[in-house]
């Protein structure tokens, strides 16, 4: 059973409406989950409002914060055991899973109400069995998604409309019919200019002022940012911040296929507020073509960067010799401290040991769809394809 406490329930009244009003109907076993957000939203805004007003109080100045660290990924290969294995060293701020839920009040109510609220954090993240705790570095797409930014979790949240949401966030790919409708005038070229340009824009603005937060609350640390959707990203990462370093984690293709499909059919059910059938979805198709696209755009965003600001791995070489990726990972990206860090790593390498990855059946048919669209990476990355059979992904 779906909580009644929905993601949205942290976005500000205006979001929300914006949010309700633009996707159509809800379902009607999801309107208590709507009725909460909206008093969580109204009830939450006087403080919100006053948070944003101290910000506006300080300089610039007063508020510096070095370019952060990034990693990307595909869905499903391996940013989330890094992400949580570079916090383990102690010395990376992150985004916790308080201001994920809460990120126009990260200064205000998430630090006043942090222990009532820690009891409302669940288990596990749903998809797989990576436990969820007061200090577990979170992702920053629910928190931009909840603050207006488009996102591929309002097409979680807005299943008639997923493949929609899920272009404009990881494609970058503009709603023109929307905009032609206001300018009968413009040429097609024009409206999807402007369109791109105003939503990087408000995302740009948005993830900066999270960021800026983030940064106060982990007290002026160098922050640690894991976004899936980034690995299409670096080009605008790095015009708001040029000295950023970005760390790319990649896995067997074989295993992200499948891996993915359950993520987002697992999270469906859990945060969807409309009725929707997963066969009508283009979760299969969105994926193959998504993941072609992100890697091309990886390539072509971290082609002019420096050593010490782009590291690659394999899931692979982590999993079988985490301390030794991890000493190669800092030394290359000239991070310090790795010795003073190393104590804490093994202590949460042991605490994983009996951790049970999810297992999937791969069908022939599925191993040749999968060959069929990604062979470039699974060559250039040297896997092979496997046996018919269940696989841990």
């Amino acid at each position: 059973m779906a909580s009644l406490f929905h993601p949205l329930c942290g976005s500000n009244p205006d979001v929300l409406i914006k949010l309700l009003l633009a996707n159509g109907p809800v379902a009607v076993n999801r309107w208590p989950q709507v009725a909460i957000a909206l008093a969580v939203s109204f009830a939450r805004w006087p403080f919100s409002t006053a948070e944003q007003a101290f910000l506006r109080t300080r300089s610039p100045a007063s508020m510096p914060m070095p370019d952060p660290i990034f990693i990307v990924g595909y869905w499903r290969s391996g940013t989330t055991h890094l992400h949580n294995l570079m916090a383990e060293t102690r010395q990376f701020g992150y985004i916790t899973p308080l201001a994920t839920g809460l990120p126009w009040d990260i200064l205000g109510i998430v630090r006043a109400l942090e222990p009532l609220l820690e009891k409302a954090l669940p288990q596990d993240r749903y998809v797989d069995n990576v436990a969820v705790t007061p200090t577990s570095p979170q992702e920053d797409s629910i928190p931009l998604a909840t603050m207006g930014a488009e996102s591929y979790y309002h097409g979680l949240y807005f299943p008639q409309h997923f493949e929609a949401h899920f272009r404009r966030d990881v494609f970058q790919s503009a709603d023109v019919d929307a905009l032609r409708e206001e300018s009968q005038k413009a040429t097609s070229e024009t409206i999807h200019e402007t369109v791109h340009e105003t939503a990087k824009k408000r995302w740009q603005r948005l993830h900066r002022h999270l960021l800026e937060k983030v940064s106060i609350h982990q007290k002026g640390k160098l922050l640690l940012i894991k976004n899936p959707v980034y690995t299409g990203y670096i080009r605008h990462l790095r015009e708001i911040w040029p000295q950023a370093k970005f760390i790319h984690i990649y896995r067997n293709p074989y295993r992200v296929f499948p891996s993915t499909q359950h993520y987002f059919t697992r999270l469906l059910p859990e945060l969807s507020l409309q009725s929707y059938k997963v066969d009508n979805l283009p979760i299969e198709s969105l994926i193959f073509e998504s993941y072609s696209y992100l890697m091309r755009s990886l390539k072509a965003d971290t082609a002019d960067l420096p050593p010490q600001q782009f590291y690659e791995l394999s899931f692979e070489d982590l999993q079988a010799n985490p301390i030794q990726a991890l000493e190669s990972l800092f030394q290359q990206l000239e991070l310090s401290n790795f010795q003073t860090a190393r104590p804490y790593l093994e202590s949460y390498l042991t605490d994983l040991k009996d951790y049970q990855q999810n297992q999937y059946d791969l069908d022939t048919e599925t191993i040749k769809k999968i060959k069929a669209h990604w062979d470039f990476q699974i060559q250039q990355w040297g896997y092979k394809a496997p046996e018919a059979s269940p696989l841990d992904v």
